[in-house]
């Protein structure tokens, strides 16, 4: 008598067989012959008291492919190459457009570039440019030659860099002369130089004439971009590479400790990436499909923009903005300018953003400007505040325009919660619900189901195949981040604090560690910068805790007030008691310009309290914004120095 399969084994089946059919969506030069592994941590036999065993994944095992080949080549062989697939917008108005078939040119002269520069497969190349049409090329050349990529924001510190040159062991760093930042030409290269002056593996330098800055010059090391790319032949067949070959390295900063290297590999990422952007922003009407332009407004360095920007977007034939610079320069209009003059239909973006452009237009979008192209936004970064989620649909979606509203991280690669654009009743700030082929849980520190309405810890039991593999040369430190925590159920512990609501959809309510207990009451940073941001004189807020020998922790707030606006602290306090209660009050509001935010958006609220205690501030290398912190520190002392007047 045949075995029955348990209901359970019967989902996990159908769950496998689902990413299989969208892995089938790409070209693969040879099947896969094992579609999933999943060994996940276990105690290791005869080791010592708790040791466990490093967890490992795999996708689509014995499967070959060639990335770059998917997102460019196959659509020109499709005779579509002359579908536009990047408009480029620099922050001077300077403006390129490139089609597939020119950019498959362009990405080849890089990949023949790079063999040339010794360049091959499993080497690193470290990325730190801004976001232009050449930053994406040299992408899409490492995935083309099997090298490993590792994008850094272009305004991160020498310091910052030369951490990621020197523990990713690359042999190529590619960076600019200079580059445009909010009206300016900054220098960049001297940043470099000091990145690569150390001990290091770096064998070259490539550096892209952007702004014509001034730069030093070390002879034999250095190449320019147009001496060694522009002249190489457009011709390159790429060669597939096993579905586990490493395609890039993302770091993340924790609050503790040197940043985390993630490793993401080719098959199972780009089979994600490309079926989640197809899922969450492609129109099922092929003629709208056809014009679509697509805008995600994350930085290159961002892991959003890896997925949504480049190999999403583009290895389902779409045609995109990329944009380089600030969205308030040289005006606060400059999005809607470029969502007007190439037609944007979908627009994802973060909520500080949001927040953002609701301070710098509180009556909404002037009518001088068409967003008519609209169709469909998404927010990505952080839990977005419904005021904000409010105010983003009526205004640039013009009150009809469906919000994928996603939770995701660097280590899952791609979407893990959102609601569907074919949704028609929206929740403002809610991630609804896990996307097709994953599954996630709300449980205790237990491991127990928490019940509607209680905070819990937000784990994925049920993981897509783009889900990192480990931490670059420290796979004990991916083992003790994510897996040791529900070792014993095989879950994936994201660090965010979650809720249910009463129909069963998730609320993410920030990290954890952001959690504020005050006597006893666990409450989120969240729900009282949402409190804040809906009084009408408040548009971005960082709620922190500090240390209260009566209650345990004190909120502490620091806002954003609207240009023009003006309110006593008083009554904010007021304010979120009304909207929250008592509990929720802050003992403490500073009004600040700016709070400090990372490159995706997120706010450092540890660097705010770190900053309001006086203690020495932690890693700051990913902070897109580091120079509103001596702001912030004088804002505390000269708050501390008067005397209370509400």
């Amino acid at each position: 008598m045949g075995l029955t399969l348990s209901e359970s084994d019967q989902a996990e089946q159908a769950r496998i067989a689902f990413w299989e059919d969208a892995a089938r969506r790409l070209d693969w030069e040879r099947p896969w012959h094992t579609a999933h592994t999943f060994c996940p941590a276990r105690p290791v036999a005869g080791g010592a008291d708790g040791e466990l065993s490093v967890p490992r994944i795999e996708w689509f095992a014995g499967g070959r492919l060639n990335v770059a080949a998917n997102c460019v080549d196959r659509h020109v062989e499709a005779e579509a190459g002359g579908k536009v697939a990047l408009y480029f917008e620099g922050e001077p108005g300077d403006r390129r457009t490139l089609t597939y078939r020119e950019l498959k040119d362009e990405v080849s002269r890089a990949a023949n570039a790079l063999l040339a520069l010794g360049i091959g497969v499993g080497d690193r190349v470290v990325i730190y440019l801004p976001v232009l049409v050449e930053t994406v090329v040299v992408t899409l050349a490492c995935a083309r030659i099997g090298a490993v990529h590792s994008l850094v924001f272009g305004g991160f510190s020498a310091e910052a860099l030369r951490f990621r040159v020197e523990d990713t062991g690359a042999k190529l760093l590619v960076t600019t002369d200079g580059q445009y930042r909010r009206g300016k030409a900054v220098p960049v290269k001297e940043n470099a130089d000091s990145a690569v002056s150390g001990r290091n593996s770096i064998e070259h330098v490539l550096v892209i004439r952007r702004t014509g800055s001034p730069v030093s010059w070390t002879a034999g090391r250095d190449l320019w971009w147009h001496d060694v790319v522009d002249s190489a032949s457009p011709d390159h067949v790429p060669e597939a590479f096993d579905a586990e070959t490493p395609l890039f390295i993302m770091y993340t900063s924790g609050t503790t400790g040197k940043p985390k290297g993630l490793v993401h590999t080719a098959g199972g990422y780009l089979t994600q990436a490309s079926w989640s952007y197809d899922h969450l922003f492609s129109s099922t009407d092929p003629d709208v499909r056809a014009s679509e332009v697509h805008w995600c407004t994350a930085d290159l360095a961002w892991v959003t923009a890896h997925t949504y920007e480049i190999y999403g977007p583009l290895s389902n034939g779409v045609s995109q903005v990329i944009f380089e610079g600030t969205p308030n320069t040289p005006h606060p209009g400059r999005h809607f300018e470029i969502i007007e003059r190439y037609g944007v239909s979908s627009y994802y973006t973060a909520p500080t953003l949001i927040r953002s452009l609701m301070g710098w237009f509180p009556d909404g979008v002037p009518a001088s400007y068409d967003l008519s192209s609209v169709r469909i936004l998404g927010t990505v970064g952080e839990a977005i505040n419904p005021e904000a989620w409010r105010w983003f649909r009526e205004h640039i979606g013009h009150g009809t325009a469906p919000v994928v509203d996603t939770w995701w991280q660097s280590e899952t690669g791609a979407a893990v919660l959102s609601p569907g654009p074919a949704d028609t009743a929206f929740k403002p700030g809610c991630a609804t619900r896990a996307l097709p082929g994953l599954s996630t849980r709300i449980v205790t520190p237990g491991g127990l189901a928490v019940p509607p309405g209680e905070q819990g810890l937000i784990v994925i039991d049920r993981h897509g195949p783009a889900m990192a593999r480990t931490v670059w040369g420290d796979p004990q430190r991916y083992l003790d981040s994510y897996w040791r925590t529900f070792a014993a159920q095989g879950w994936f512990l994201a660090g965010d604090g979650a809720k249910y609501d009463d129909d069963g959809d998730t609320w993410i309510l920030g990290r954890v560690d952001d959690v504020i207990n005050v006597s006893g009451h666990r409450l989120s940073t969240i729900e009282i910068e949402s409190a804040l941001v809906s009084h009408p004189a408040v548009v971005e807020a960082g709620v922190c805790p500090v240390p209260d020998p009566l209650t345990g922790h004190a909120i502490v707030a620091f806002v954003v007030l609207g240009s023009g606006a003006v309110a006593h602290t008083a009554a904010l306090r007021e304010h979120v008691t009304r909207e929250i209660g008592p509990i929720a009050r802050p003992r403490d509001i500073v009004v600040v310009r700016d709070v400090p935010k990372t490159r995706s958006g997120k706010i450092m609220r540890r660097l705010l309290a770190q900053i309001y205690e006086g203690t020495p501030l932690g890693d700051t290398t990913s902070l897109q914004n580091e120079e509103c912190i001596p702001g912030i520190a004088d804002q505390v002392a000269r708050q501390r120095q008067l005397q209370p007047s509400d």
